[in-house]
């Protein structure tokens, strides 16, 4: 993703303030380079390379590993997309800590990545859909592997954009160009759109979520019970990504033996 940092004011941003952030991005290059000390190309890694290492393929993650939809948050499909995602990751993430707290900020990134793997599934799900009913093999419309903290950081950065264009809070820690963040999350998603093999379900499921959560706590914030729209807003977030996979889960037995088959595939061709 391409990113310059929103016009921030007022004040100095130190890592003290900011440290989860700092350990997300650390986690992120550390199981990088450990993939890599490992055998992974660290240009272009392999789709069993990204498999073996927790990435998200839809007939896997929905029919025997679930945790792939947190797992594939941290694995990055070369050394130009994580830099791109990290970065990205220190422009929201730095001042998103500080605005909304650490533990609303925690959520809040987990749960924008994990919507951005459901729509994704969901996205999928649609597809094999389509597929049964054309009846003639499609390879675009077969599932794919996906991976990487862009949908968490996509939500980051949704958040970061509706805080902006909101009335500003009277503490406020930061103000923020609204003009500027909107340019720079159109221009994410166009590029998703004009550029092949950039998961635009797992962007927009990311936004949403910020999106969402951003609201409620913007409300929060101009109520007398702000901890308790906090509480509220932490508890409705991961209890919506639950009913989503489990509405995802309700559509798969028409496709399943399609999945089934594909999965079969990939673990023959896995070894």
């Amino acid at each position: 993703m391409s990113q310059h940092p929103p016009n921030l004011r007022n004040h100095k941003v130190e890592i003290d303030l900011w440290w989860i952030t700092a350990a997300l991005i650390a986690i992120n290059v550390a199981l990088f380079a450990w993939q890599v000390l490992n055998g992974m190309n660290i240009s272009n890694p392999s789709p069993q390379d990204a498999i073996h290492w927790g990435a998200d393929y839809a007939p896997l993650t929905f029919l025997a590993e679930p945790i792939r939809l947190f797992s594939s948050m941290f694995f990055h499909f070369g050394l130009v997309h994580l830099m791109l995602n990290m970065w990205a990751l220190y422009i929201f993430g730095s001042v998103s800590e500080q605005l909304f707290g650490r533990a609303y900020f925690i959520v809040l990134y987990v749960c924008a990545g994990l919507m951005g793997s459901l729509l994704s599934g969901y996205v999928s799900i649609q597809d094999s859909y389509t597929l049964l009913e054309q009846g003639v093999v499609n390879p675009k419309l077969l599932p794919s592997v996906g991976a990487g903290a862009s949908g968490a950081v996509m939500g980051l950065g949704a958040a970061l954009t509706v805080l902006a264009l909101l009335p500003q809070l009277p503490r406020q820690k930061f103000l923020l160009d609204g003009k500027t963040l909107v340019i720079v999350m159109a221009l994410n998603l166009g590029m998703g759109f004009m550029i092949s093999g950039i998961n635009n379900a797992a962007h927009i499921g990311g936004m949403l979520m910020g999106a969402a959560m951003t609201l409620i706590w913007y409300i929060g914030q101009r109520s007398k019970h702000s901890n308790v729209v906090n509480s509220f807003a932490m508890l409705l977030a991961p209890l919506g990504c639950v009913a989503f996979y489990w509405y995802c889960h309700q559509l798969l037995a028409p496709i399943q033996p399609l999945w089934q088959e594909l999965l079969s595939m990939m673990q023959r061709s896995l070894g």
